[in-house]
C-alpha cells in the first residue's frame, strides 16, 4: 500500500489492474480516455499481459468486453456518456443477462458540456437497466468503488455502472493504493446458454431473475459504506449529497455539517436513509452533479408531501456543472469572489492548428462550392468540427458519431444538390461505414468526404481503427472504384484537390475523396 497523486481517471485505471483485471474495451472519449492510456502505459499492466487495445466503437468495446467476462475474467469498458447511447443495445441486454467474470462499465459524464453535444447523465441509464451504480465523491473512492466493486460485481452476477463526472475525471488527489490481486483464471459456466442466449424463452426468466436481484440490490446499497448518514442539529434542512456534490459539500462545512447529510455513493437509492432524512427534517436540499435523478425519484419515491429543493424550482441551475459556490448559494450564505477576472482577458475559441490537413480540405472545399449556392455539407464529430468556425464557416451539422453520411444521404433524397459530408477516419470505422452502406444500396447522389488524418486525433493522438484500410473498406462496401478518389491535402497540390472535388460533384451517384495527410501533433510527437 502507497500513496501516489492520480487523476480521477488514473485511480480508476490503477484500482482496476490492482484488483485482478484481465482486459480493459473502450473507445476514446473526453473525460474518459485517460482510463484507458493509463493501462495501455502501465509497466504493471504490460507485465500481467492485460489487453487494452482500443475498440472500433462503444459497442464493439462492451461486447468483447462481455466475452472476456464470459470467460471468468475481469473486464473494464469505459466511455464518455454519448458513448453509452452507442453501446446501449448491449448494455441493456448485458444487464438483463448478467456476466461471470466482474464487470464495469464507466461511463465519463460531461456537465457544461466541455467537449460534448449534451449534458446527459446516465444514472438514468443505470437505472433503466436495473442495475447496481457507484458515483465516487473524491479520488480516493474512485479508486476503492474500483477495487472492491469486481468482487460486488461478481457476488451479485450483474454489470455495475460507474459514473464519473469531468471534474472527478481530470482533478487530481492522493491516492492510497492496496494489494495486487491475481487475475481470475478462465472459468466457464455450466449451462451457460441460458443465460447468454435471449430467445424470449429465456429472456423472459432472466427478467424475472434481474427483478428478484433487485433486492439484493437494495441491501447492498443499504449497507454500504459509501452511503453515509452524517447527524446535524439543524433539522429545518435535510442534504442529499451525491457523488462529487459531496466533496462540494465538504468545501462549505470545513469544521463539520450543521445540518443531517445523507451522501450517497452508491444506487439503487438507499431507502431507509432516506426515509429516517425525510422524517427528522423539515424540507430536503438534492446536490447532484448532472440532471435531477435523485430529486426526481425523491418527490414520488417516499409519498411524502415534504418540500424538496433542488435542480426542479430553480434552487440549483438545470444546466451546466455543478461547483462549490452554487452549492453555497443554494444552501443560502454569501458566494464571496475573490478574484476578479480582468475585462482585458478574451475567449478564445478552438481552431484546428496550424498546418493541419484539414483546413486544406475545407479551404478547398469552400472555393468550389461558391459554383454551387445551394450547397450543403454534413459534417461530424472530431477535430474537423471546427471547420463551422471562422475562417472556414464550411459545415451544416454535428449530431452524432456517423450523422454526416446520413444526413447528406436524407438530404439528397429530399432534393438538395449538391448533398456533402465531411467526417473524420475514426468516426468512419466507428459509424460511418453502415451509412456508406445505405448509400451504396440507394445509389444516393451523394460525395463523402473521409478526412484521413491517420490517428484518433480530437481526443489526444490514439490509434484509429482505419488506419491502411479505407480504401479497401469502400469497395468492399461497394463504392465504384472510379469515384473512390484521394489526394494529398497541401497548398501545392490546391488546385488537384479542387477538381477532384468538383469532377465527383458532377457526377450523379455515390463518390468518395479520401484526403490522406498524417495529423501534424502525432508526426511532432513521432519526431520527437
Amino acid at each position: 500500500m502507497k500513496k501516489q497523486l492520480f487523476l480521477g481517471d488514473e485511480a480508476i485505471a490503477q484500482a482496476a489492474i490492482d484488483a485482478g483485471l484481465s482486459g480493459v474495451y473502450s473507445y476514446p472519449g473526453t473525460p474518459s480516455t485517460e482510463i484507458t492510456e493509463y493501462i495501455q502505459a502501465s509497466p504493471l499492466a504490460k507485465e500481467r499481459n492485460i489487453f487494452s487495445r482500443w475498440c472500433s466503437n462503444e459497442k464493439t468495446a462492451l461486447e468483447t468486453a462481455l466475452g472476456m467476462s464470459y470467460a471468468g475474467k475481469r473486464t473494464l469498458s469505459c466511455m464518455k456518456h454519448v458513448g453509452l447511447n452507442v453501446a446501449a443495445d448491449a448494455f441493456m441486454n448485458i444487464a438483463m443477462a448478467g456476466i461471470n467474470g466482474g464487470m464495469i462499465i464507466v461511463s465519463a459524464d460531461d456537465p457544461s458540456m466541455h467537449s460534448s453535444q449534451n449534458e446527459q447523465d446516465n444514472r438514468f441509464y443505470g437505472n433503466f437497466a436495473g442495475i447496481p451504480m457507484f458515483e465516487p465523491a473524491n479520488q480516493q473512492e474512485a479508486y476503492d468503488m474500483i477495487y472492491d466493486g469486481y468482487d460486488l460485481s461478481e457476488k451479485l452476477g450483474y454489470p455495475i455502472l460507474f459514473r464519473i463526472t469531468t471534474r472527478m475525471a481530470h482533478s487530481r488527489a492522493g491516492v492510497v493504493t492496496k494489494e495486487l490481486k491475481a487475475q481470475n483464471p478462465v472459468k466457464l459456466e455450466e449451462n451457460a446458454h441460458l443465460k447468454y442466449i435471449l430467445l424470449p424463452v429465456n429472456a423472459r426468466r432472466r427478467y424475472k431473475d434481474l427483478l428478484r436481484k433487485q433486492a439484493d440490490f437494495l441491501e447492498e446499497s443499504e449497507n454500504s459504506k459509501y452511503n453515509r448518514y452524517f447527524e446535524g442539529t439543524d433539522k429545518k434542512l435535510g442534504i442529499i449529497a451525491c457523488g462529487i456534490a459531496f466533496n462540494y459539500l465538504q468545501e462549505n462545512y470545513p469544521d463539520g455539517f450543521q445540518n443531517p447529510v445523507l451522501k450517497i455513493g452508491q444506487y439503487p437509492l438507499p431507502k431507509k436513509q432516506l426515509s429516517k432524512l425525510v422524517d427528522e427534517c423539515d424540507e430536503i436540499l438534492v446536490l447532484e452533479d448532472g440532471f435531477p435523478f435523485v430529486e426526481e425519484q425523491l418527490k414520488g419515491y417516499l409519498g411524502i408531501g415534504i418540500k424538496v429543493r433542488g435542480r426542479l424550482d430553480g434552487t440549483l441551475n438545470r444546466d451546466g456543472e455543478l461547483n462549490p459556490d452554487k452549492v453555497r448559494k443554494a444552501l443560502g450564505r454569501e458566494v464571496i469572489s475573490y478574484y476578479e477576472v480582468p475585462s482585458i482577458v478574451e475567449n478564445r475559441p478552438p481552431a484546428l492548428c496550424a498546418g493541419c490537413g484539414h483546413r486544406d480540405v475545407y479551404e478547398a472545399l469552400n472555393e468550389v462550392i461558391k459554383e454551387y449556392p445551394a450547397a450543403k455539407v454534413f459534417s461530424d464529430i472530431g477535430c474537423y468540427t471546427l471547420g463551422a468556425l471562422p475562417p472556414f464557416r464550411a459545415i451544416e451539422s454535428c449530431i452524432d458519431m456517423g450523422a454526416s453520411i446520413t444526413m447528406a444521404k436524407g438530404a439528397s433524397e429530399a432534393g438538395v444538390y449538391p448533398s456533402l459530408a465531411v467526417i473524420g477516419d475514426s468516426t468512419f470505422t466507428h459509424s460511418g461505414m453502415t451509412g456508406l452502406l445505405d448509400c451504396v444500396n440507394a445509389d444516393s447522389n451523394v460525395v463523402i468526404i473521409i478526412s484521413d488524418n491517420e490517428t484518433t486525433a480530437m481526443t489526444g493522438g490514439q490509434d484509429s481503427a482505419a488506419t491502411g484500410k479505407i480504401h479497401a473498406i469502400c469497395k468492399g462496401i461497394g463504392v465504384h472504384p472510379e469515384h473512390l478518389r484521394s489526394f494529398v491535402p497541401l497548398k501545392k497540390n490546391f488546385d488537384e484537390m479542387k477538381q477532384i472535388i468538383k469532377e465527383e460533384i458532377e457526377y450523379r451517384g455515390v463518390s468518395v475523396i479520401v484526403p490522406c495527410r498524417e495529423c501534424i501533433q502525432t508526426l511532432k510527437r513521432k519526431k520527437k
